[in-house]
């Protein structure tokens, strides 16, 4: 596969052995890698996950905690110099705050390192002093990991794939039939060239605002200091493999892989490649609430996920001779606190079918894997109010208006997830366009004020079971 064949190169293999020897024989590192599509929570799971592990009395099931094994964490300055800090201290101030709100969401790669003081456990701990684990957050866009896939494919294989799926999109099949209509065989203009690329992009975007999750190439999404560049400049064209040198199609194509090798290929060298535990969050509820169809986009997405991650069991000898391989990857549904608890085991069974294909992949390579429901930061309460002569349950929390401010408090409950995920992806699969039994609503909720005692990181659900998970076996 191309992007094993990249992730193995002699650059690769050279700091895989020193970084493994350096590691094995001094202070062991955790390189956790944290991504999810926009909306997912990527930012609030990184400041809640940090506070928490910094204030440890919300954590019972992190055995180290449990165990009274965790003397001490601290922040350090991150390894890399070449990569932004990871702004816990705003994020967390902006989280806390008398009147919180949530911080804005992932543009780029950050970093951030938290050390761990541990006493060891086992049957010569009483003959060992304290040890220092490391552990490097790495914090990317979900929708640069979509970017992985493309490595794969060629421009025409691309182009049909996306040409194809546009149609089943809001707005989308005005867009595809003018991308089919064009004449890829006419000589290259560049204003042409420009218009069409917006064309798309502004179709990925309207995509995404529907929760449809294979939106890429992600870097239209969030293209930063790339923004007008010719490698961002191309777009889906009907695959014409006789066009002639010097056509909008050939030079289409040229950008397509200009992309590939600029953009994504470093991505992967520099970043994605050197992680050994992953989570990936998932917003399952947003993509339920958006219809059957972004619910089996979602579903897609997660399997082909998987193609971009090097799965496999992290042996000492394995790492210096091929690379790290991601040893657990965890998916998470998140914004489990927008359900009442009795709701959360169907949430899990959910996203436990979602990634049914990437979890079984991964397995056969040899990774370990989990779903669950989570919520990084609580921002509701529940109860238990009576509806037409029955009991409902429900949650409660501070509404967000539209204009992101904090409005009035309200209960409520979103509609019963089935007990079989069947329910839902059976005619997702079938590309049914909308729910037979009922619609799942959500709504936005502000973050709760906090009041923390000593010792207290923010309340939250299930973030001491992902940390045990992700990395507990290290410490």
């Amino acid at each position: 596969m191309v992007i094993g064949t990249i992730a193995d190169t002699l650059t690769r293999g050279v700091e895989s052995v020193t970084g493994t020897v350096s590691g094995a024989f001094a202070e062991p590192t955790i390189r956790l890698g944290v991504t999810g599509l926009s909306g997912a929570g990527k930012t609030v799971f990184i400041t809640a996950l940090v506070a928490n592990l910094l204030d440890r009395g919300r954590m019972p099931q992190l055995v180290a905690q449990a165990e009274g094994r965790i003397l001490s964490a601290y922040l350090q300055p991150q390894p890399d110099d070449t990569i932004p800090r990871f702004d816990y201290e705003t994020h967390l101030a902006q989280l806390t705050s008398d009147s919180p709100r949530w911080p804005e969401g992932t543009r780029a790669v950050s970093q951030l390192r938290l050390s761990l003081r541990l006493r060891p456990a086992g049957l010569l701990a009483g003959l060992q002093g304290p040890r220092k684990v490391h552990l490097d957050i790495v914090d990317y866009p979900g929708e640069w990991l979509l970017d992985l896939g493309l490595m794969d494919k060629t421009y025409g294989q691309w182009s049909d794939r996306m040409l194809t799926r546009l149609p089943h999109r809001p707005g989308g099949a005005k867009v595809a039939e003018a991308l089919r209509a064009e004449d890829a065989r006419a000589p290259f203009d560049e204003s042409r060239a420009r218009t069409l690329a917006q064309t798309y992009t502004t179709a990925l975007h309207q995509a995404r605002r529907a929760g449809f999750s294979d939106c890429s190439p992600g870097r239209f999404l969030l293209p930063g200091e790339m923004e007008g560049s010719p490698a961002l400049t191309f777009a889906p064209l009907p695959p014409d493999p006789s066009a002639p040198r010097n056509s909008l199609w050939r030079e289409m194509e040229r950008r397509f892989e200009a992309y590939k090798r600029r953009i994504v290929k470093p991505f992967f060298r520099d970043h994605f490649a050197r992680i050994d535990r992953q989570v990936v969050l998932v917003d399952a509820l947003g993509a339920i609430h958006a219809g059957p169809q972004a619910l089996e986009d979602l579903r897609a997405t997660m399997a082909d996920i998987l193609t971009a991650f090097r799965p496999g069991a992290n042996a000492f000898l394995s790492q210096i001779f091929r690379g790290k391989r991601v040893e657990r990857i965890l998916f998470a549904a998140t914004k489990a606190d927008h359900l009442h608890h009795s709701q959360h085991a169907r949430l899990t069974a959910i996203m436990e079918a979602l990634t049914r294909d990437a979890r079984d992949r991964a397995r056969f390579s040899g990774a370990e894997t989990q779903a669950m429901a989570i919520a990084s930061l609580r921002a509701t309460t529940e109860a238990t109010l009576p509806h037409k002569g029955e009991t409902l349950d429900v949650v409660q929390g501070t509404l967000l208006d539209a204009d992101n401010t904090r409005g009035k408090q309200a209960a409520f409950h979103p509609g019963a997830l089935p007990d079989d995920p069947a329910r839902l992806l059976a005619p997702a699969r079938e590309g049914a366009e909308t729910w037979l039994d009922e619609d799942y609503a959500i709504m936005r909720f502000a973050p709760a004020r906090l009041s923390l005692k000593p010792g207290e990181g923010p309340p939250h659900i299930r973030l001491d079971r992902a940390a045990q998970f992700l990395f507990g076996d290290r410490l």
